[in-house]
């Protein structure tokens, strides 16, 4: 598909250098050749009405200059006398065949081909004659130019073709990463899946069993149940980055109280840290208001503190703060004491269905909460990334916020 796609892109991109350039180089022959018939005319007209008149050397002209001869023919065409200095007028079977094929035509201009001339004709009370002007050089001219702008449309053509192939790479390069993605996030979708929906036959196979006793058949139906759970959360996170992926979400924004979203997701995170025996601090400061989706930020909010609590270490401390930067910016930082993330880890954590602990999959962590967090961030405009340093593993995340009343901020002990 992405080869289909480059041949479209340079098909088209070539078909419209080649029209420009046809357009252009036909323009160019065009005005080039009425330019130089123009002139070519006004000469032998010049010639034409003063046929007697000669430039005093050293004279500046506009008129271009071709050899030429001039007829002067009776009142029945007879020729009754010629001049001209560029050519042998002795012929006259040469000069009578002239002047039957100019007067033949009912142009006042016109050329005859076979002899390469351009004619006039002039007719007076006094006088009928015809001018003749060599229109070689003319000829020899435009087809100089042809030939340059054949060459000119060759050369510019393989040149354009090279561009056009090496930006039809760049220009499919998002797409084909979008396209890798894709089918990378449908491989992993589908193993991830697998898995549980084994257990969840396998279980089923086996609660049909005719010997199946009433123990065996409640423990197959709570791996049932628990594998179902499973499957459950990992489409609804699915769906999650799906909705952010359409960007169709922006359109419900509104005014948000970050700084009150936060500490709704503390309050709830409180039970299980302490449970577990983590420390939370937090220190938020009042009256952020962000311009977004506050169901998205408090999911981005429960990724992190979710995330932190996973990959704490025993009796280790989360710090939480929100503060602003400047009038127009507010920074999230969410930090814990952990293991530290391997500069690899760190460089593909935000990606889909990635674990820097694959074991992590069997209590509901599905390599996702991360990507929706980074995705939910992208939808609100902001940046987010990591860093582990000495025992202390920071997610940090800037948002764009709303200009509010600046309010004192405080801290609490959870």
């Amino acid at each position: 598909m992405i080869y289909r796609l480059r041949v479209k892109f340079v098909v088209i991109n070539m078909t419209i250098v080649v029209l420009m350039m046809s357009v252009v180089f036909g323009l160019v022959y065009h005005f080039t050749r009425a330019d130089l018939e123009e002139k070519s005319i006004r000469m032998m007209e010049k010639i034409a009405n003063r046929p007697f008149q000669i430039e005093m050397p050293g004279e500046q002209s506009e008129q271009i200059r071709l050899p030429f001869f001039i007829l002067h023919l009776g009142t029945g065409g007879e020729l009754i006398a010629s001049s001209g200095g560029y050519f042998d007028l002795s012929d006259q079977e040469f000069l009578m065949d002239l002047i039957v094929r100019a007067r033949s035509s009912h142009q006042k201009v016109g050329v005859i081909k076979e002899y390469g001339f351009r004619y006039y004709k002039t007719n007076t009370p006094y006088r009928y004659s015809l001018v003749f002007a060599d229109i070689s050089s003319e000829t020899a001219a435009l087809k100089g130019l042809v030939r340059t702008c054949a060459l000119i449309a060759g050369l510019s053509f393989i040149l354009f073709l090279a561009i056009s192939i090496w930006l039809s790479g760049w220009a499919v390069r998002p797409v084909e990463k979008a396209w890798k993605q894709q089918r990378q996030f449908v491989a992993d979708a589908s193993h991830e899946l697998k898995t549980p929906l084994t257990v969840i036959m396998t279980n089923a196979e086996l609660l049909q069993s005719s010997g199946c006793g009433e123990e065996e058949q409640r423990r197959f139906s709570e791996a049932i149940l628990a594998m179902s759970r499973q499957m459950r959360g990992l489409i609804e996170q699915m769906l999650d980055l799906a909705r952010a992926d359409s960007g169709q979400a922006e359109a419900a924004f509104e005014q948000v109280d970050l700084s009150r979203t936060a500490e709704d997701s503390l309050l709830l995170f409180e039970p299980l840290y302490f449970e577990q025996g983590l420390t939370l601090y937090a220190e938020i400061e009042e009256g952020i208001l962000i311009w977004g989706l506050k169901d998205r930020l408090g999911q981005l909010l429960d990724i992190l503190l979710d995330n932190a609590c996973k990959y704490s270490s025993q009796g280790g401390t989360t710090w939480v703060k929100l503060k602003k930067q400047g009038k127009s910016h507010c920074i999230l930082t969410v930090e814990n004491q952990g293991p530290s993330i391997d500069p690899e880890d760190l460089s593909q954590i935000f990606k889909r269905f990635y674990r820097a602990d694959p074991a992590r999959n069997t209590s509901g962590s599905y390599g996702l909460g991360l990507s929706i967090a980074e995705k939910t961030v992208q939808l609100h405009h902001g940046k987010i990334h990591a860093e582990s340093r000495d025992g202390i593993n920071r997610f940090w995340v800037e948002l764009p916020c709303v200009l509010g009343p600046g309010v004192q901020g405080y801290g609490f002990r959870l």
